[in-house]
């Protein structure tokens, strides 16, 4: 299963919705800038996510998009499967050999747990623990 475009900047909306939760709407146009995005793109992407209730336009002058739920009520699996459909790597076919059949079953399961189990609030909280120290040689 590839994620697309969508799905990877669909992320990166939401991620910025997030991390701004609370804190009023943000303007697809900041949020574009500030990820070297295109704006025209994420609104195209913001659109299913409004209908999946999921986010809330506010007009106006200080106007933009904020999340109508809270980040650990969002997961990723919900982001991926309004913006790319179901969570499926492989078609399984009933009469394929069941060896096979339960390994795509089984690929299937850990993907949606993952995506699943990955709430909002833990991607907008992340922090990378394994920094690689910058090293000095000298010759």
């Amino acid at each position: 299963m590839k994620i697309s475009t969508k799905g990877r900047y669909g992320l990166t909306i939401m991620m910025a919705l997030a991390k701004k939760y609370g804190e009023g709407p943000i303007s697809l146009k900041s949020i574009a800038k500030e990820n070297n995005l295109s704006e025209h793109y994420l609104e195209q992407l913001i659109a299913p996510l409004r209908n999946a209730t999921f986010v809330k336009s506010v007009r106006g002058a200080y106007g933009g998009y904020m999340l109508s739920k809270e980040p650990h009520e969002i997961t990723a699996g919900d982001i991926i499967r309004v913006l790319e459909g179901p969570i499926t790597p492989v078609e399984v076919m009933e009469d394929e050999e069941p060896a096979k059949r339960d390994l795509w079953v089984k690929i299937r399961d850990a993907i949606k747990d993952v995506l699943d189990s990955t709430t909002l609030e833990d991607l907008a909280n992340y922090e990378e623990t394994d920094k690689q120290e910058d090293y000095m040689f000298y010759i």
